[in-house]
């Protein structure tokens, strides 16, 4: 037979139980109700858990690949990950999914205060193209929100992914703060490159997204056709030493191996922008690429821990589940 003292516990945890699942009730008023600390109803809650008194059980949406963005989630040490499902596996229609997972993203992490790096590339664009489509997610007036390039300019300032023009057009959709390095992506000697560090400004603005709360970023692949080889952003004699280091891919010009480690290489004295150990220390740093040709990079992006979120398409995602 129970004594009376657990026929009270049993009796409070039910209390404290139902006022917080079925009246929902915060912490705070269960407490001021009940005479009890927050930390005495947090462990109560536990323990009607533990002993079965409350039992939680989720319903799965249909069609949706929850369990394995679980699966990746868990198999790759990430935050999040989230599939972008494209009408076709074009890569074009890939772009357009990616874009308008990773706004949607965007805009239920947003509180009205963040500091959002950004640098550059097509996914980045579509970004911002579903954020200004009629269909896209809601727009708010967040003057409090600074949106800063962490990378300076790369090709010509006309392009669709020039990453200061990219920050422009995502800082005005928000009404909130844009802040521009205003210096190319890469110089032509580390000396240059110190003295440019010196600019009051320049020096500054990578400081601030260093800072960031949320960094959205593409991940480049290294091959012939990819965006900075056509850009000629890198000239064919880094390429073929690239090569010979085994580069796979790179986070806003920091090229890595197939095990996502930053390479050794003069280029690294070279770029105006965030450091991959900057990269790293920012809370929410995402990553948003897909299509065949980049799986090596973002593999190697996911095993070098370099993004703690991924936005990925489902064809993507499923192989990246199938590696061992």
């Amino acid at each position: 037979m129970k004594t009376v003292t657990e026929r009270d516990h049993n009796n409070l945890l039910h209390k404290v139980a139902r006022a917080y699942y079925e009246d929902e009730l915060t912490q705070e008023l269960i407490g001021q109700r009940f005479g009890l600390s927050r930390i005495k109803i947090s462990r109560l809650l536990r323990q009607a858990r533990e002993e079965g008194i409350v039992k939680i059980s989720l319903s799965m949406p249909k069609d949706e690949h929850v369990d394995l963005e679980r699966a990746l989630e868990n198999k790759y040490g990430l935050n999040e990950v989230l599939i972008a499902r494209p009408a076709a596996d074009d890569a074009e229609s890939i772009r357009i999914a990616l874009g308008f997972t990773a706004a949607n993203c965007l805009m239920r992490t947003l509180r009205g205060e963040e500091i959002v790096a950004f640098n550059w590339g097509g996914t980045l664009l579509a970004l911002v193209e579903a954020l200004q489509s009629p269909t896209g997610a809601m727009i708010r007036d967040w003057p409090r929100i600074k949106i800063v390039q962490s990378l300076g300019g790369l090709g010509s300032p006309e392009a669709d992914v020039y990453s200061a023009g990219l920050v422009h057009r995502l800082a005005r959709t928000f009404g909130a703060k844009a802040r521009i390095l205003a210096a190319p992506g890469i110089v032509t000697s580390a000396s240059v490159c110190r003295e440019l560090m010196k600019d009051e400004q320049i020096f500054n603005t990578i400081e601030l997204a260093a800072k960031a709360d949320i960094a959205l970023m593409g991940i480049g692949q290294l091959t012939p056709k990819s965006a900075i080889m056509q850009a000629n952003i890198i000239p064919m004699k880094e390429y073929k030493q690239f090569l010979g280091l085994n580069v796979v891919g790179d986070i806003g010009l920091r090229f890595f191996d197939e095990n996502g480690i930053c390479i050794n290489h003069e280029i690294n004295e070279r770029v105006l922008g965030l450091t991959i150990e900057q990269i790293k220390k920012i809370p929410r740093a995402i990553g948003v690429a897909g299509g065949p040709d980049k799986y090596k990079s973002i593999h190697a992006a996911l095993k070098g821990k370099l993004i703690n979120v991924l936005i990925t398409d489902i064809f993507t995602a499923n192989r990246l589940m199938e590696e061992k």
